[in-house]
């Protein structure tokens, strides 16, 4: 199915937006279409601090410029795959979601987790539970982005392995 939503986008999105098709990454509720820019071409001494400005700048133009065709393409997926769709860009390192969905997920925590979520917002890291918790996933989510990604090869591994079994 997630080759299908990419397929579907690669043959919408147009040819000169990004320099190759966008990434299309889904779930139940959404589905992200992030496109690679060209790089900016500045002079050879230019800073990193001036690239980076430059980068999210050619971001933000883009963001801006396409907005309209954008909507377009989103309204005719979110009626086909019935889920939102938010877009994103990335020009060189830098990288920009815009408009993602947030999605309320319910879990059942023992006393001694809550007890790590209430530290982290009584030590100002995050607001509440919901914003500690958020913050845990994405912090689980950068130390152990390899490990992640070998769970999630894995399991495409076995949904290949499922659709070849002998109940389809």
């Amino acid at each position: 199915m997630a080759e299908d939503i990419g397929a579907w986008f690669a043959s919408r999105v147009p040819s000169g937006w990004f320099v190759a098709p966008p990434d299309v990454t889904a779930d139940g509720e959404e589905i992200l279409v992030m496109g690679t820019l060209p790089d900016v071409e500045l002079a050879g001494g230019t800073k990193s601090e001036g690239r980076t400005a430059a980068r999210i700048a050619r971001i933000d133009r883009f963001r801006e410029e396409t907005r309209e065709d954008r909507i377009k393409i989103a309204r005719e997926a979110e009626r086909h795959f019935r889920r939102k769709v938010a877009w994103g860009a990335r020009c060189g390192a830098e990288s920009r979601i815009f408009t993602t969905l947030s999605v309320p997920v319910m879990t059942r925590l023992r006393m001694n987790e809550r007890s790590i979520l209430d530290t982290l917002v009584a030590g100002g890291v995050a607001r509440s539970r919901s914003e500690a918790l958020a913050w845990c996933v994405r912090l689980v989510g950068m130390h152990q982005a390899d490990w992640i990604k070998g769970l999630r090869d894995a399991l495409v591994k076995v949904d290949e392995v499922r659709s070849k079994g002998p109940l389809n």
